[in-house]
């Protein structure tokens, strides 16, 4: 008998809804954006203003899933997305996923999350043993590290290659950064034209943000290794910071 999983059903739907989307900009002649959703780099922020406001005085905005990539999106259509730095990154993935990403949301951990997280409490323990002198801990660690979502997933998995990404450069519209999300957020309202009453929620659980009384403080050591492992990542931040000091994309 055929029968097709919850997620699939979710996937065609959102299509379906965006392509219902994108002929009703083109009717009201509105320039499409895409937002690519980037995980743990403020999106879900973003994206929140964005449902309430999808539509500014010159362009309308199409949000995606985390799994639309830069080359999902048709050659000639403008993008968005945010950046944030790896380790900041990696240190708000680990947390979420510790807490199955509640209160905002529940994804249960897989298997490979479940070993992790009995192993290392804490993301200074997971990043230490990179560097273990135990071969064991040090390969557990390395497990924990291709297990934990977002962790795992490097900035490349949404820009395939930097030859690609710069054959894309005409169309990034827009790069921000977590660091400075409410700055980068009200430069890109502006140029949008956006209403001056869409704002980043103050809201933690619609941000989506962490506790703050979490343990998030890494040890010298740990930021040694979790440069040298995000290594390719902190590369494509470079590139992301010259095309925006180089095409005014910020």
């Amino acid at each position: 008998m055929f029968s097709i999983s919850k997620h699939r059903v979710r996937r065609l739907l959102q299509r379906v809804k965006r392509k219902v989307t994108r002929i009703s900009f083109r009717i009201r002649r509105k320039q499409i954006l895409h937002f690519l959703h980037i995980g743990k780099t403020g999106g879900s922020a973003v994206k929140h203003v964005f449902t309430h406001h999808p539509i500014g005085r010159r362009y309308a905005i199409i949000l995606h899933e985390h799994s639309t990539r830069l080359p999902d999106v048709p050659r000639g259509e403008k993008v968005i997305f945010f950046l944030r730095d790896p380790i900041s990154r990696f240190v708000s993935a680990f947390q979420s996923r510790r807490r199955e990403d509640k209160p905002r949301y529940f994804y249960p951990w897989t298997e490979g999350e479940r070993i992790a997280f009995e192993e290392f409490d804490t993301p200074n323990q997971l990043a230490l043993a990179l560097s273990s002198s135990d071969g064991m801990k040090k390969e557990r660690a390395e497990a924990a590290m291709r297990n934990i979502s977002h962790v795992k997933v490097s900035y490349w998995n949404w820009f395939q290659n930097e030859e690609y990404l710069k054959s894309r450069l005409s169309d990034l519209y827009f790069i921000g950064f977590q660091e400075r999300l409410v700055d980068d957020f009200e430069i890109l309202k502006s140029r949008i034209g956006l209403p001056e009453s869409a704002r980043l929620p103050d809201d933690d659980v619609l941000a989506n943000k962490n506790p703050n009384d979490e343990h998030a403080d890494l040890d010298d050591e740990a930021v040694a290794n979790l440069q040298a492992w995000y290594e390719d990542d902190f590369r494509l931040i470079a590139l992301c910071r010259q095309f925006v000091k180089s095409q005014d994309l910020l």
